[in-house]
């Protein structure tokens, strides 16, 4: 029997240079383990007119080897960086099998979001950001974010706080260094806002204003969950697993790459819930998680896999942050649940095979 060959879409630097190294090594490795071959290219990797592609594996001695590959039978989209290339080369019909349709930007997702009746209950207040939306957010929250529409990994998001002595305002710029403002009036704020959303945009996307969450269930920390939901081996939709990443004292946000750590689930709520109120905790984030996949599908076509960043608040209601179709899985990796980190990465190479084993049977037919 033929192994399937299954191709990584992914962004490559100058020479043999990958965004996500260790990710793909072990993605390789366990498409090996499962009888597939895989490889990863980029988008000038593919030569349409000869129908083949350089691909790139893991060398022996470290580093990447690249030789020329068949067609994949599957791709998966893994690129982060939506360059022009990128994007002309993922509207071509009929070009590759792909186990994940395209996506959108998060400030359209949550405007999605917003018009749904099934997920309104989990909606933080969020509009564009204007000087004059963010007026009327000040009117109604002491606490908000400014967040890029189009971001990643806790880049150039701000957590402004409205006190009696004025407006103080903490978070992280493009480059992830940490940034303190306090500004006595709101004249004062929006003027350092707009610089803010000047300087610090994300590909030229547009900024949002979030109602701001109190998440301090440690306190003068914030702390959410990161959950991971993906297709399996028979194409069905599965909570992978979860945990909370709390963030490192005094900051905006609780990344893992901005000095988050990652505490098992079970563990950090039954300390200030107790269990009957963290196991009904945990059954809504499920719920929340298959009911957000059914939405996007329903705009977007079938996709894949989704992290989804959820606050749990003091009172212990769930809300839904964000939403990032091309997620990390290190979280498991960092509460040192090894299994369920492996089966994180084993999932989407299963469900490409799945796939693949779809479009033959209708072929036979």
């Amino acid at each position: 029997m033929t192994r399937p060959t299954i191709g990584i879409l992914t962004w490559r630097g100058e020479g043999s240079r990958f965004a996500e190294p260790g990710y793909f090594r072990r993605l390789v490795q366990e498409g090996s383990h499962l009888g597939a071959n895989v490889f990863l290219f980029s988008h000038k990797d593919v030569s349409l007119a000869q129908r083949k592609i350089r691909g790139y594996v893991p060398g022996a001695s470290g580093g990447w080897v690249s030789k020329i590959f068949p067609w994949p039978d599957v791709v998966i989209d893994r690129c982060r960086k939506g360059s022009p290339e990128y994007r002309e080369l993922r509207k071509k019909k009929n070009l590759f099998l792909y186990a994940n349709h395209t996506y959108t930007n998060k400030a359209t997702a949550t405007k999605i979001f917003l018009k749904e009746k099934s997920l309104l209950k989990w909606m933080p207040d969020t509009v564009d950001y204007s000087p004059t939306n963010l007026r009327d957010m000040l009117g109604k929250y002491k606490l908000l974010y400014i967040k890029p529409g189009n971001g990643t990994g806790g880049r150039s998001i701000l957590q402004l706080r409205h006190a009696k002595d004025g407006y103080h305002l903490l978070g992280r710029d493009l480059s992830l260094v940490r940034r303190k403002a306090h500004l006595k009036s709101e004249s004062a704020l929006v003027s350092w806002l707009n610089r803010w959303v000047k300087n610090q945009q994300i590909r030229n996307g547009n900024f949002m204003v979030q109602q701001g969450l109190q998440l301090a269930l440690v306190p003068g920390r914030v702390a959410d969950t990161r959950l991971l939901i993906q297709k399996d081996e028979t194409g069905t939709w599965s909570v992978t697993g979860l945990g909370v990443r709390v963030g490192p004292k005094d900051s905006s946000t609780s990344n893992l790459h901005g000095g988050g750590k990652a505490v098992p689930f079970q563990t950090f709520f039954k300390e200030r819930f107790g269990e009957q109120k963290t196991a009904a905790i945990l059954a809504e984030c499920h719920e929340l998680a298959h009911a957000v996949v059914d939405v996007i599908e329903q705009h977007f076509g079938s996709m894949m896999e989704f992290g989804l960043d959820i606050g749990v608040d003091v009172n212990g209601r769930v809300w839904l942050i964000e939403v990032n179709p091309k997620p990390g899985r290190d979280i498991f990796k960092e509460m040192g649940q090894t299994a369920l980190f492996r089966q994180s990465i084993q999932r989407p190479l299963q469900y490409a095979m799945h796939l693949l084993d779809q479009q033959k049977a209708q072929k036979a037919l």
